[in-house]
This record gives C-alpha cells, sequence and structure tokens, in this order.
C-alpha cells in the first residue's frame, strides 16, 4: 500500500465542536438547579437539627431549674426592672449554653456585670454554629449602635434563631417605666415563652405545647440592618429587644415584614421549634389568625391542622 492510499484521519468540524459545546451547557443548565436544590435540602436539613437542639436544650434547662430562661433578665440599681437600660442583659440564648455542650463559653459569662462591661468582653468575641443557619450568608459579627445615635456600643456575634415574645410589638417596650421606684413596673412582658425577667413554665402552656412557638428563624439582612444575636439585650442598644426576640406580627417572609417579624432564606416559609421540642417547617401562605395563635401560650386559640 502506497502513501496515496493510506486512510485520512478526520477530526471535529467547527460545526460539530460548537454542537457538543451547546449541548453540554444545556446539559450543565438542567443539572445546576437540581443539585442546588439538594444542597438547600441538605442545608435546611442541618438548620432543622440546629433547632432541635435549641429545642432540648431547653428542656433540660426546664427540668434542671423548673422554669425555662428569662427572654432577658434586666434590672436597675435599685432593684426594679429596667427592660432597656438595666443589667445584666443576659439572653436565653446564653443561659442555655451548658446545656447545649458549651459550658466552656458559659464560664466567660460574668452574670452579675453588664454584657457592656469588660468582664464580659471576651464572650462577645465567641461564634457558635448551632445558632447560625447554614442557609444564611451571614457575617461572623456586626456592629450595634446606640439607640439614636450612630455611637458604636459593641461588636456581637451573629445568630439566626431568636425566642418567640408573642403577638405584641417589642418596640413599645422601649417606653416601659425603668428603675422610678414610683414606677417601679418595668418590665416588658410579651404573651409568648420569652420575655424580660420571664419565668414561664412548661405547665403555664395552656394552649399545649406542641401548638405553640419556642423559637423560630430570622435571616440576616445586611442592607436593612437586620442582625441578631445569642448573648443578649446589650443595654441602650439599637433594637436590643429585637435582636433576641421576635413576635408573630406578620407571616415568615411577609414582605412587609419589620425586623422583629420572623423570616429566613428558605424558600416558602421558616422553620420554628415547638414548645414540645418537635421543629415544624411554617408556610409563608399560613393563615395570620393561625399564625398569631401558634405564638401564644395561653390564649385559648384553637389552631387545628396548620
Amino acid at each position: 500500500m502506497t502513501a496515496k492510499t493510506q486512510r485520512r484521519v478526520r477530526g471535529f468540524t467547527l460545526i460539530e465542536l460548537l454542537v457538543v459545546i451547546a449541548i453540554i451547557a444545556i446539559l450543565v443548565a438542567l443539572l445546576l438547579p437540581a443539585v442546588q436544590q439538594a444542597r438547600e435540602a441538605a442545608r435546611r436539613t442541618q438548620c432543622k437539627n440546629h433547632l432541635k437542639q435549641i429545642g432540648l436544650a431547653l428542656h433540660n434547662y426546664h427540668d434542671t431549674h423548673r422554669t425555662l430562661p428569662s427572654g432577658w433578665i434586666a434590672v436597675s440599681p435599685f432593684g426594679y426592672p429596667a427592660a432597656h437600660d438595666g443589667g445584666s442583659g443576659l439572653g436565653w440564648g446564653a443561659m442555655i449554653l451548658p446545656f447545649m455542650d458549651q459550658d466552656n463559653v458559659w464560664r466567660l459569662i460574668n452574670s452579675n456585670a453588664s454584657l457592656a462591661s469588660p468582664l464580659n468582653a471576651a464572650v462577645l468575641k465567641v461564634q457558635i454554629p448551632t445558632y447560625k443557619c447554614p442557609s444564611d450568608p451571614q457575617p461572623e459579627f456586626w456592629q450595634i449602635k446606640e439607640e439614636g445615635s450612630d455611637s458604636v456600643l459593641a461588636t456581637l456575634p451573629i445568630a439566626n434563631y431568636i425566642g418567640v415574645f408573642g403577638t405584641e410589638e417589642l418596640h413599645g417596650c422601649e417606653n416601659a417605666p425603668g428603675d422610678d421606684p414610683v414606677l417601679p413596673n418595668g418590665q416588658c412582658r410579651g404573651d409568648g415563652f420569652f420575655y424580660h425577667n420571664s419565668k414561664v413554665r412548661l405547665a403555664d402552656v395552656t394552649d399545649g405545647t406542641s401548638n405553640t412557638f419556642l423559637t423560630g428563624e430570622r435571616r440576616t439582612d445586611r442592607i436593612l440592618g437586620w442582625y441578631s444575636t445569642w448573648v443578649g439585650m446589650f443595654p441602650e442598644g439599637e433594637e436590643a429587644f429585637q435582636r433576641i426576640l421576635g413576635s408573630a406580627d406578620h407571616p415568615p417572609n411577609d414582605p412587609h415584614a419589620h425586623f422583629d417579624d420572623f423570616s429566613s432564606n428558605h424558600t416558602g416559609g421558616a422553620q420554628f421549634t415547638m414548645g414540645d421540642g418537635s421543629v415544624r417547617f411554617i408556610s409563608a401562605s399560613i393563615s395570620e389568625v393561625v399564625y398569631s395563635g401558634l405564638a401564644t401560650i395561653s390564649g385559648g386559640e384553637i389552631t387545628g391542622e396548620f
């Protein structure tokens, strides 16, 4: 066989190459949403597990102390309730640390001193992964400013899980009477599990623990300044109560929601720990009447299936 009769090796033409690239691009475009959905499903499951751990820790706290932790503790130097400027400001998320295998962090806290005290500076630098939702692209820290000014009071660790104050707006508590001996009733009281100096027992939940929100999610929004924390109410801080508690004023992820509402980066709603320790996904389309009823511990509402 001569060189002239040898077979010619034929390669791809430009058109064939472009067709192959187009087919690969289409397959990737079809596959990518499925991969993203699988990843989000895994993140949502991990978020659910975090809420379950928090629910278990709260129940263990209750078994030990015969009451759930206060939403936050704030008392004036004279011994009167002072919701916004009293000490120590310690919140429910800090009080359950020993029941979340975080006893080493709990030992950093001086509960007799204000959160603003240098004695508690070390704990403000601690990250608790269990208090974060993996679906939320949050920073590790954020700066809380003084109410009514641009003065930065402290840098606080982030969190995505907040206690349920009830159906009342937390904003109204900022004007509650404080350490005035003439007006000693300065308690910021809600109709949910957690509020100022609260001592709620599971026996107080006449609506049924499986029908009552205990904790829930809140997303981070850097543009709107929606940042939450686990350490507690920082005295004189901007929207200090709302950083650790939330109210059921609007359904989850409602476009008209305020900062003190519940929200998440999950599609279609947010997850909540119920009073019995279970975790439920609550749809954004839930009836507002049912949703409000689930946020109270003794409102007498009949919620039924939700």
